[in-house]
């Protein structure tokens, strides 16, 4: 029985990877997105970025990812995932990324090493403590699906406390700016249609315009643009298909102007 990981599973962004959960088995996160594949939120799993997850590391997590990684040693990512929530909620990441750094470290692997990666909401980034964590990991995917208070009030539904989608985008840009330069940076957009009369959804041409603009400022390394793949909280949003997808590249990519960036959708 295995407490803090789950697969690995082949995923088209990371390869193979070995999902790694730090959070309770109930869901914690400052989000109620709309499309959330969790499902809705209940009131006690809707919490400030303020809010600490008391869930210590345990000599088990150690002993479980030396085990894991034995049966898989030619894993592509090792990732700290929102599975149950948004993962720098715990007050302890910091020690539960330094166990799996030695772990990844001091083992033989088939070809290479595996990244150590984080999945992020980027709540929490304007706390400059949390930037310093997160910012250690090889990959950090942080969410930024739109780029104005009203579509964020819409879409990711966000606990009162959360900052403003400004103040986000420039704690990302901050994140950017002072994590090493070895690691990597991505920044996830999670676009979706919506049937439900005078609820717009975040594909729209003032969103995707707004979205490029702000990934231009911050200049992650990469853009990965990806839609609904399992059910959704609400029954009235539902994904864009590929053809959708090439599009808003192409917007993107006509605004950013920066080859630099990798740009591609999932």
């Amino acid at each position: 029985m295995r407490e803090y990981t789950y697969g690995p599973f082949q995923s088209r962004r990371l390869g193979l990877s070995l999902g790694i959960n730090i959070l309770p088995e109930h869901v914690v996160c400052t989000y109620n997105c709309v499309y959330c594949e969790i499902g809705p939120k209940s009131r006690d799993s809707l919490v400030s970025p303020e809010h600490r997850v008391k869930l210590p590391v345990k000599s088990r997590f150690r002993k479980e990812l030396i085990s894991v990684s034995k049966f898989f040693p030619h894993l592509d990512s090792m990732s700290f995932s929102g599975y149950f929530g948004e993962p720098t909620l715990n007050m302890y990441l910091l020690d539960f990324f330094n166990i799996a750094k030695d772990v990844r470290n001091n083992r033989e692997w088939n070809a290479k090493k595996p990244k150590l990666t984080i999945f992020t909401n980027s709540s929490t980034l304007y706390k400059k403590k949390i930037r310093d964590i997160v910012g250690r990991f090889d990959l950090i995917l942080a969410k930024l699906d739109v780029a104005s208070d009203e579509e964020f009030i819409r879409t990711n539904r966000p606990h009162k406390d959360v900052p403003s989608i400004s103040e986000i985008i420039t704690s990302i840009q901050e994140l950017r700016n002072e994590m090493n330069s070895n690691n990597k940076l991505a920044i996830q957009c999670l676009i979706y249609q919506s049937n439900r009369e005078k609820f717009e959804s975040n594909d729209n041409p003032k969103n995707i315009e707004n979205l490029a603009n702000a990934i231009k400022k911050i200049k992650p390394h990469y853009v990965q643009l990806y839609s609904i793949a399992r059910i959704p909280a609400e029954y009235y949003v539902f994904a864009i298909d590929n053809a959708r997808k090439q599009e808003i590249i192409n917007k993107f990519k006509e605004i950013i102007n920066d080859n630099s960036i990798k740009i591609d959708y999932y």
